[in-house]
């Protein structure tokens, strides 16, 4: 089993200028999605540098405001009824995927309006660029050591100790005695192997995802297909490694027993990704080309 490296935060120190490593995953995200949609626009009729600068911006913005709002409404909506200003409170963290979508859905809406393209030919171009945004902030998770695995005892040699997640591991053994046996020391910390799920996310709603829709969306598909794959697999993906993911300690598993805000989140996304896939190969719809049509 392995123990969290414990990273600095800060991946580059200039004097009194620190980035952080989470906010230079941000980075490499938003160039990998501009180098990919920049790439994508000299395959395509109709899409221009500027286009493309314009749509990552956009999504940008997105991305941050939507996921701060959401991870509040989604994940913190008690805090802010007692306090609107925790909005604002960006330094204390907290960001959802979930939220991060809808925001940059709304963005997409504005570019489509601005340029006179349909919502779906902007998102279809776009959107085989966003799982390696994923891809880099579930790394960037991994390096905080935050957002981390549920307890395992099947010896897997990746299980993970994570020191970030001791007083966790001391509120469980509390409730469940029979994991004493699991315990390891590890610098005075008594702590349990969990999942390292930040790379599990990583691998398959960000790698994984990444190359099948790269590869998927190479070829004509009909419009709102290549969306409807995403939004599938997604949502598979998500609500699979959360069986591995601990659930927030303010949420639990909030229906069933065992179904934890992802999962909530994300059983919407598969059933809308079933129903784009069916609909966009029913209306039959080509962009781009033999089968071009608008």
């Amino acid at each position: 089993m392995m123990i969290h490296p414990q990273y600095d935060p800060v991946a580059l120190s200039m004097g009194p200028v620190a980035v952080h490593w989470y906010g230079l995953m941000y980075l490499l995200a938003f160039a990998a999605a501009y180098g990919l949609a920049w790439y994508r626009s000299t395959k395509r009729d109709n899409w221009s540098n500027d286009m493309v600068s314009d749509l990552v911006f956009f999504g940008a913005l997105g991305v941050i405001l939507g996921g701060r709002v959401g991870y509040v409404l989604f994940y913190q909506f008690g805090e802010l009824l007692q306090n609107p200003a925790y909005l604002f409170k960006v330094w204390e963290g907290g960001m959802s995927f979930h939220g991060g979508l809808i925001g940059v859905g709304l963005g997409m809406l504005y570019f489509a309006r601005k340029y006179k393209k349909t919502p779906f030919q902007v998102l279809d171009f776009i959107i085989p660029c966003v799982p390696t945004g994923l891809l880099f902030g579930r790394i960037g998770n991994y390096i905080n050591g935050e957002l981390w695995g549920r307890v395992s005892d099947g010896g897997y040699n990746w299980l993970t100790f994570f020191p970030q997640a001791a007083q966790a591991d001391i509120t469980l053994l509390q409730t469940s005695p029979t994991l004493q046996a699991l315990v390891t020391e590890v610098n005075g910390q008594s702590l349990l192997p969990r999942h390292p799920s930040q790379l599990y996310e990583a691998l398959t709603e960000g790698l994984l995802l990444f190359l099948f829709l790269w590869w998927y969306s190479s070829k004509p598909r009909p419009r709102m297909a290549v969306t409807g794959v995403f939004m599938l697999g997604y949502g598979l993906s998500r609500f699979v490694i959360e069986f591995f993911r601990q659930p927030d300690m303010d949420q639990g598993f909030i229906l069933l027993g065992w179904m934890t805000k992802g999962q909530i989140l994300s059983a919407p996304m598969i059933l809308i990704g079933i129903f784009l896939i069916a609909y966009a190969y029913k209306r039959g719809i080509y962009d781009w080309g033999k089968q071009t049509a608008y």
